[in-house]
């Protein structure tokens, strides 16, 4: 068994703590704590360094924080400027699933709100029938002339039979190939 004096000492001891932390004025004590001096030593970088911020974000539960907390004080503090030049837009719009966004758009609802009323009223509608007229115009001229030639040809060749042509004729008239063969 144990020392009585050993044991009338510990029930001393536990009896003065008991004394000292009841007439303890913490209040007081922690005014008279200067807390500048002490944040000032303290170097915050090494500490969060030894924090796992992710195991103490699991643990924290953000909910009451955020109700008790003036969320539109705090962002009316920040430079809102400052923080979006930060922000690298083309890796923000490599992460963005655009057709996932694509799917979430109501396309029928979007082209129901257009005015083609006054769309109509700013397209120059003759202009587009005249370019496009045009364009096929263009395209069958194009198209009977090439028939034209492949005619030209045919015609060529056939009378070259029939009037017993022995070497082919040259492509084009003497005087234009002695202009083309010039200086």
């Amino acid at each position: 068994m144990s020392d009585p004096a050993e044991s009338l000492v510990q029930r001393v001891a536990d009896r003065v703590v008991d004394l000292v932390v009841h007439a303890l004025d913490v209040n007081a004590l922690a005014q008279q704590v200067d807390l500048n001096a002490l944040v000032v030593q303290v170097d915050i970088d090494a500490s969060l360094r030894k924090i796992d911020l992710d195991a103490l974000l699991a643990r924290v539960d953000v909910n009451p924080l955020l109700q008790r907390a003036d969320l539109n004080a705090l962002l009316g503090q920040a430079d809102m400027n400052a923080l979006l030049d930060q922000v690298d837009v083309d890796d923000l719009m490599r992460r963005v699933d655009l057709g996932a966004l694509l799917d979430r758009v109501d396309l029928n609802a979007m082209v129901q709100r257009v005015d083609t009323d006054a769309l109509i009223e700013q397209t120059d509608l003759g202009a587009v029938i005249a370019a496009s007229s045009g364009g096929a115009a263009s395209e069958a001229l194009d198209a009977a002339r090439s028939q034209a030639v492949g005619l030209d040809q045919f015609i060529d060749r056939w009378t070259g039979r029939l009037l017993w042509r022995k070497r082919p004729r040259p492509p084009a008239p003497a005087a234009l190939l002695d202009a083309q063969a010039g200086p």
